[in-house]
């Protein structure tokens, strides 16, 4: 099997020699199933075990991750040793209690953000998944579906452009064909599209469509609310026969921003400027003389909805970042409880 259709380059050539050894060999994860992790390689497709997070510093592999594996003739069962340092990963903060990180697709080149035109377009939400797409590394590009199901899809295109310069837009439908040909340049040899979007846009029905055959089962929308009922259950690689692969992924409910300071500066740069010109520096954009930010509000420069998001994005930065200081310092606290009680049984 050739790696280098599963996009092993030059990149991932130059990690590999300076972290393996002859007794390892390369793989990209292309399935998970939790505990279970379906791998391709030059031995063709294996399955591998998750590795135990024993000392919390492992970095945990994700779909799209190039992996060091080992053939172990003891047992004959492959096992991993490391992920190799990412070109680019899309993250989300993990669901629960805990803080900590969800690697929801790794290795991406292209990241289709994909919303129906039917009931699920919505500004606001797609402005968060841009502002992750930016931080993860990888082009965004939205995709607007279901198009047949819109009277309006100009609008909403334009609506798109305006609220992300610079961002290719497509509106595609899988039931007349509309737009799919245009997707195809981004699926070149080596390449990884990633699709991300809410249960129901039609993320399976695409990639039925790009692979030519049904790898996924798709069910029908809804006559009640015409919304789509969620089909993919895990992340996974699927390599297209006209070469590039697609990485879908179940449908989010909620992405709860990760990292997003290189992201919330390419979509919200305007604003962060903005803030700036206040007169005082402790601005609160509220009532105080000098305002900039209510300036702009006024005039119309800056858009009432755009500006309500950018500050709910703060706040989601502020709290996160807060939850990872006392996260920080309880870890500090709970080291130096251990510490001690090694050095009094010394």
């Amino acid at each position: 099997m050739d790696i280098k259709e599963y996009g092993w380059d030059e990149h991932f050539e130059n990690e590999w020699r300076k972290n393996s050894n002859d007794c390892l060999f390369p793989g990209r994860i292309i399935a998970d199933y939790g505990q279970k992790l379906r791998v391709v390689s030059e031995l063709g497709e294996l399955t591998v075990n998750r590795p135990l997070n024993k000392h919390g510093n492992f970095v945990q592999p994700a779909v799209g991750d190039w992996v060091a594996l080992e053939d172990s003739a003891e047992n004959q069962l492959v096992r991993m040793r490391f992920v190799l340092p990412r070109k680019s990963k899309f993250s989300r903060l993990a669901a629960g209690i805990e803080v900590k990180e969800q690697v929801v697709a790794a290795n991406v080149d292209t990241v289709f953000l994909i919303q129906s035109l039917n009931r699920d377009f919505n500004l606001r939400r797609l402005e968060r998944y841009l502002v992750s797409a930016w931080e993860s590394g990888a082009l965004p590009v939205v995709v607007l579906s279901k198009s047949d199901l819109s009277d309006n899809v100009a609008d909403k295109i334009a609506a798109v452009y305006s609220t992300a310069p610079g961002v290719e837009v497509h509106a595609i439908s899988c039931v007349t064909g509309e737009g799919i040909e245009g997707l195809k340049k981004y699926f070149t040899k080596g390449k990884t599209v990633a699709l991300l979007g809410s249960s129901g846009v039609g993320k399976s029905t695409l990639v039925n469509t790009l692979a030519g055959k049904e790898i996924f089962k798709t069910q029908a929308i809804r006559e009640s609310d015409s919304r789509g009922r969620h089909t993919t259950t895990h992340r996974e690689i699927h390599l297209l026969p006209e070469g590039g692969m697609i990485l879908d992924t179940p449908g989010m409910r909620e992405l709860s921003l990760w990292e997003a300071d290189t992201g919330m500066e390419v979509m919200f740069g305007d604003i962060e400027e903005l803030t700036m010109k206040c007169r005082f520096n402790d601005c609160r954009h509220r009532s105080e003389p000098g305002c900039a930010v209510k300036e702009a509000l006024k005039t119309g420069e800056l858009d009432i909805k755009r500006w309500e998001n950018w500050v709910k994005l703060k706040k989601e930065q502020e709290y996160l970042e807060g939850r990872n200081d006392v996260k920080y310092l309880l870890q500090q606290k709970k080291r130096g409880k251990q510490l001690a009680k090694f050095q009094k049984n010394l």
